[in-house]
């Protein structure tokens, strides 16, 4: 099974006695607060909904077609009506002449706010190509744990097409933005009678002609997912198997509530931080795996994931058959300053001479053998979002390394 604590499948909450009251807009909150509600669908934050409606035009009186695209932000189970941008269908077409190609592709995010409708003062996010250049009135692009399995799986478009057959496509690696809607673009206008596609190492889009079928084509896409992990989880060691016994419940709060401060106190040069504990089952399973090491080096694969929880997390070395709790303490101020200067390491090798500067070096995501998982940031809510993404990843890792190889 892809996630113990979720192992069911999706529940098909469309209720239509209520979606038909709803006008266009009206609808499209409705489809993503209800794609939202569960975690197994998409993370917090994380995935956006479009609709193109037809709507009056302030300036002319005339209808003209309208892309409504959940904005830079917003989080799909609490959407509502502003938090989408609106922009207009005719001017992001438009936009086509204009670019110049790859290398230019940062300058379109410049122009997409010439292309606002009705004044809506919401920013357009990076994925509004995306959107509107799938030829489809209703798309969906979520991150289910499920699907982000297979996206970051070395076999990815091979798994793609036994899984999902011609219904699901597959696309390469490509950074979102102007260049990933033409593709998607392309990709559906060569194929017709596809319902959807896969990203990969990104995530699931799908549409239809009406929200419901959009919608509907989702949850089942996700549960067909989950249906095919199945049987090819059952009885193979996880990760590699356990190699380490958690510690009871009362040992483990122990441990985080003397470690906690002294990692909060190292970390919080610049800013104060507050930290969240995570002993889940999903996470113990990860913890005390003998694969817990070589994967947590591979990092995150999905954007979505490492912006809340940077590419990789640092693992504190400890073995709960001797759990030495004071020599974890002396280790600590030198186990941080290396995860600073690899995270240094990272980011100048991948910085460009626009790139901002470097943000905190210090690690968000600590993993502890038998013991959990501590996650830090500016706010107790966001510690403890960053502690639910990196669950997601856990989830990720135990898919796509049950059936094939994490990548």
């Amino acid at each position: 099974m892809l996630d113990k604590r979720t192992g069911a499948r999706l529940a098909n909450l469309w209720d239509e006695a209520k979606a038909h009251a709803m006008g266009g807009p009206e609808l499209l909150v409705y489809r993503s607060n209800t794609l939202g509600s569960d975690k197994r669908v998409t993370n917090y934050g994380g995935g956006n909904t479009s609709s193109k409606i037809w709507q009056r035009d302030p300036l002319t009186g005339e209808d003209v077609e309208v892309l409504w695209v959940k904005g830079s932000g917003g989080d799909s189970a609490s959407i509502k009506l502003d938090g989408f941008a609106t922009l207009y269908m005719d001017k992001l077409r438009a936009l086509k002449g204009l670019y110049r190609g790859v290398e230019h592709e940062d300058e379109m995010v410049g122009f997409l706010p010439h292309c606002t409708f009705n004044l809506n003062p919401r920013a357009a996010s990076i994925d509004t190509p995306l959107h509107a250049y799938v030829p489809k009135p209703f798309v969906d692009h979520m991150h289910p744990d499920a699907i982000i399995a297979i996206a970051a799986a070395k076999d990815s478009k091979a798994l793609t097409k036994e899984i999902f057959g011609d219904a699901i496509g597959w696309l390469p690696w490509k950074r979102p933005g102007f260049e990933l809607g033409l593709w998607l673009e392309k990709f559906c206008l060569e194929h017709p009678a596809a319902k959807g596609v896969i990203l990969e190492s990104h995530g699931l889009f799908t549409w239809g002609d009406t929200p419901r079928e959009c919608y509907e084509t989702t949850i089942s896409v996700i549960n067909q997912a989950i249906e095919w992990f199945e049987p090819r989880s059952e009885g193979v060691a996880i990760f590699g198997g356990e190699v380490v016994k958690a510690l009871d419940a009362t040992e483990r709060r122990a441990i985080a509530a003397k470690l906690m401060p002294r990692i909060r106190g190292l970390i919080s040069e610049k800013s104060h931080k507050t930290g969240h504990f995570d002993d889940s089952a999903a996470v113990l399973e990860f913890v005390n795996s003998r694969d817990l090491r070589p994967l947590a080096a591979l990092g995150t694969s999905c954007p979505d994931h490492f912006l809340r929880t940077k590419i990789r997390p640092l693992v504190i070395e400890f073995d709960p058959a001797k759990p030495d709790v004071d020599a974890v303490i002396a280790r600590l101020a030198d186990d941080i300053a290396a995860y600073r200067v690899g995270y240094q390491a990272y980011y100048d090798s991948c910085k460009h001479p626009d790139s901002p500067a470097i943000r905190d070096p210090n690690a968000v995501v600590y993993l502890m053998p038998g013991v959990g998982m501590f996650t830090f940031a500016g706010d107790k809510a966001t510690a403890r979002i960053s502690g639910e993404f990196y669950v997601n990843a856990i989830n990720v890792m135990r898919g796509a390394s049950t059936v094939s190889s994490y990548v």
